[in-house]
């Protein structure tokens, strides 16, 4: 895609329309279609950023229902795309259902090409801004580690894995069970020199006491009654790589010391045998338990306890994290959407409120497990909290009003909160009074500090329904005019 001149698809069964549209949108490479079928497959092949649609398509142009599937296959193929419908005043409710069913914005006729230029510039503006926020967070996470954090403190801990991965050192990362451990693990070894080696993890927690040092060490055959065999143990399968020992703290205190060894020499005997083995590797820990008190209450070796954590990582739970609860959300949901094939969905309002307000108390795997409820049972396109099973927490009492930021006053009317399109409208008014008040009343040189046409910018000074121009900028337009 050439970025300098990006697509937008243009779905219209009128060919005058959709040609007058091809020259007011020349900035851009226009793309057109007469019908669903046809919107469907020029999305599919041109992945447009940005697409205008009209409600009224054929077979039958005075009913919607061809447009609403149309935008739910379009949204299906490419969940990012910027979907502005468009409909005639008499069909307003149409396209207010359209935006609550995904559309990013609704035009109506007839056509103010002006306008319609303003609108499709945020579209692409917006999808501009999304698409830096995503390549934003994977730089600073790193594609090996596959994680969604816009946390500074998580970012931190993602720097300082790629910093000790490409040392020998032993690592132990504490935090909360979910919080995402064994993912951290899997990306230090990523970014090792051990990297073509294996990865080999065991659970020291979910394997019973009496079999963990079997499973770690291995055995011979003859070692104890079912022992029919000679067994590798995890330790020598993990030659050359890394081994993760998972929820270490829980290990039994008689195997520490045979642990202990191991960890200092690289060298250890399966049970029932007499040999010696040797074996290089990295060894990783991790544990959501506080070693610290644990060898106060002398269940955990102390001397172990310094040779597993050279390098001690801690992870914060999710309701430390700030928005990463919101973000992981939404990325799990469209992950299970494609998975399943399932139709596109969003988090409605409700349901970002209660993840919000939720404490998460089994992390990231608890976000996991909810939205792939919430997208098994979603009734409409968008996921709420109900879906989620989180309505209980659901805030009752709108929050304080939101202060004013940058200037704009809280995006309140009386006691409720605006409407998008109130909120737009009041928006637009600011940032004309602002260039005007930069160009000294100037309209042509406020229109280009604003990038819009003198009609776009006559546009946006009118009075609006329930905002109004100050006296001192109607009087800037009334003279300008004059």
């Amino acid at each position: 895609m050439n970025d300098s001149n990006p697509k937008i698809l243009v779905v219209d069964d009128d060919p005058g329309i959709l040609k007058g549209i091809k020259w007011a949108l020349s900035d851009y490479e226009v793309v057109t279609s007469t019908d669903r079928e046809g919107a469907v497959a020029a999305t599919r092949e041109h992945e447009p950023r940005v697409v205008l649609l009209d409600l009224g398509l054929p077979p039958d142009t005075d009913d919607a229902s061809e447009g609403f599937r149309a935008l739910e296959e379009i949204h299906k193929l490419s969940p990012r795309t910027k979907v502005i419908v468009v409909s005639g005043n008499e069909h307003r409710e149409n396209a207010v259902q359209a935006v609550a069913q995904g559309a990013y914005d609704f035009y109506s006729k007839p056509i103010d090409t002006d306008v319609l230029d303003l609108i499709v510039r945020r579209a692409f503006h917006i999808w501009e801004l999304e698409d830096e926020n995503r390549r934003l967070l994977k730089s600073h996470n790193g594609a090996a580690f596959d994680l969604l954090t816009s946390n500074p403190r998580m970012e931190q801990v993602c720097r300082t894995i790629e910093k000790v991965a490409t040392t020998d050192a032993s690592v132990l990362l504490r935090g909360d069970s979910g919080t995402g451990k064994e993912l951290l693990a899997q990306g230090l070894h990523r970014n090792s020199p051990r990297r073509e080696g294996p990865f080999v993890a065991i659970n020291c927690a979910a394997i019973p006491e009496q079999l963990l040092e079997s499973e770690l060490f291995g055995h011979e055959k003859g070692a104890f009654t079912s022992a029919d065999r000679q067994v590798i143990g995890r330790i020598e399968q993990a030659h050359g790589g890394t081994l993760f020992l998972d929820e270490i703290g829980d290990m039994p205190l008689a195997l520490q010391a045979k642990m202990l060894r191991f960890v200092q020499e690289r060298e250890f005997e399966r049970v029932g045998g007499r040999k010696s083995i040797s074996v290089d590797l990295r060894i990783v820990c991790a544990t959501h338990r506080d070693l610290s008190s644990l060898i106060e209450a002398e269940a955990f070796r102390e001397d172990l306890y310094y040779r597993i954590s050279e390098i001690t990582v801690e992870i914060p739970p999710l309701r430390e994290r700030g928005n990463d609860a919101v973000l992981l959300a939404q990325d799990f949901v469209d992950r299970f959407c494609r998975e399943n094939g399932v139709r596109s969905l969003r988090l409605g309002a409700d349901a970002t409120a209660a993840i919000r307000a939720y404490d998460w108390p089994g992390n990231v795997r608890e976000v996991a497990n909810r939205t792939k409820r919430a997208v098994i049972l979603a009734q409409g396109s968008t996921i709420t909290a109900e879906d989620l099973d989180l309505s209980e927490v659901v805030p009752t009492e709108d929050p304080e009003p939101p202060a004013a930021v940058g200037g704009f006053p809280p995006l309140t009317v009386g006691d409720r909160l605006m409407t998008l399109r109130e909120a737009r409208e009041l928006v637009d008014l600011r940032l004309v009074e602002a260039a005007l008040e930069r160009a000294g009343g100037n309209i042509s040189q406020a229109a280009k500090l604003l990038e819009v046409s003198r009609p776009t910018l006559y546009y946006l000074l009118r009075n609006r329904e329930g905002s109004e121009a100050p006296a001192e900028t109607r009087r800037t337009e009334q003279g300008a005019q004059s």
